[in-house]
Formats: structure tokens, C-alpha cells, sequence
């Protein structure tokens, strides 16, 4: 299954004698108003919603996760300091983002807050890509990502089995490298541990 997205454009009808819409800008009250099955986000004013990740989207959301886990955050073969969360919700100013994975530095957030959304900017995220949301993710949420002071930014993507790393240096993100299919990395900031890319993918089908 393709994942998509679709952009909702909130209007609101004004009686000018013609029926004339204007558009207005996305609140919470519509995002939260979205069905269970979606993902809500609004980015510049716009409401952007999208279903549950596939499979091959969400193996490599969990694996990342789960190989970041023990070293970064109990621990456990790594320096530890870090919290993850999956799908948090980010609230910067009007924009609500939902990245697939993001991470605090303790030294800057001691502890988790018991909250439905954060308004700390993490110091990593991650987005996993799909073709319906790449070009989001590598635009407009970067670009917000920046604005806010998130130091690092991952991009997966599970059909072309790549990682991109970019760090936030003077506003602008400076890549840190790519690497794809079965390598191992060291990658920013979490270069401590080296990570084997092959464990983020869907196996591939077999020939019959």
C-alpha cells in the first residue's frame, strides 16, 4: 500500500451575496478533529493529514528506534543521555509537526513532561520517507526544523534503502553524508555506536 497525503484547505463562507469562500488558516480544534487513522499536521497554516505508515515505512521507524534505544537512551553498550519518542507532537508557534522519531538531549530536558505535545524543540529527528511526503519532509519541515533550532535532521527512505544526515550550522543544514543498502555508519549525533542500515528494511520478496 502507497501511503498518502493530502492537504485539507479549511474555508469558511462569508455572505457577500455571491457565496464567496476565503480561505483561513488550520487550528488545532480542526486537527484534532481528524479521524483516529490519521496523522495530523499543520504547516504554514495548512492542514496536512495522512493514514498509518506501511509496513516497509514502519519497520524502519521501529528498528531506528530500537537500535538508537539501548546505547542512547538506557545506556547499554553507549553513552546513553538521550530520551526518544515516537510520533511526537511538536507544537512550534502555529505549526504542529509529527516527526517519526525524535530525540531530547537529558542536559537540556531533564525529564519527560507527561503532555499530549512539546513545545521544546528535540535535538534530533528523523523522517521516514514516502513518495506522497518526501518532498514535505525535505522542504517545509526542514526548513521549520531549522527556524527552531533542531540540531540534526535524519532522512530515511526504505524504497531506495538511504539515510541522509544534516546539522544545523548558521541556519542552514550542511550535509553530513548518505549512505544506502547494507553499510555501516557512524552518523551525527549519534556516532558513538555504529549502526547497520540492513536492519531498517523490509526484507525483499523472494522470485518465485
Amino acid at each position: 500500500m502507497i501511503q498518502e497525503l493530502s492537504a485539507i484547505t479549511v474555508r469558511e463562507e462569508r455572505d457577500t451575496g455571491m457565496g464567496h469562500e476565503t480561505k483561513r488558516p488550520a487550528t488545532y480544534e480542526d486537527l484534532v478533529a481528524l479521524p483516529e487513522h490519521q496523522v495530523g499536521q499543520i504547516i504554514d497554516g495548512e492542514l496536512i493529514a495522512q493514514p498509518r505508515p506501511a509496513s516497509r515505512h514502519a519497520r524502519a521507524t521501529t528498528r531506528l528506534g530500537g537500535e538508537l534505544y539501548g546505547p542512547f537512551e538506557r545506556g547499554r553498550g553507549g553513552p546513553g543521555g538521550w530520551y526518544f519518542l515516537d510520533e511526537p507532537e511538536l507544537h512550534f508557534g502555529a505549526d504542529v509537526l509529527v516527526p517519526d522519531l525524535a530525540g531530547w538531549r537529558r542536559d537540556r530536558m531533564p525529564e519527560v513532561p507527561d503532555t499530549p505535545f512539546f513545545t521544546q524543540p528535540p535535538d534530533w529527528v528523523c523522517e521516514v520517507l514516502s513518495p506522497s511526503t518526501a518532498s514535505l519532509d525535505r522542504s517545509r519541515k526542514k526548513r521549520i526544523y531549522a527556524r527552531e533550532g533542531v540540531g540534526h535532521v535524519w532522512l530515511v527512505d526504505p524504497q531506495a534503502r538511504t539515510l541522509e544526515v544534516f546539522r544545523l550550522s548558521g541556519g542552514q543544514w550542511l550535509e553530513q553524508g548518505t549512505w544506502s543498502d547494507d553499510e555501516r555508519v557512524r552518523a551525527e549525533p549519534f556516532e558513538a555506536v555504529e549502526l547497520e542500515l540492513g536492519v531498517l528494511w523490509l526484507p525483499e520478496a523472494k522470485a518465485k
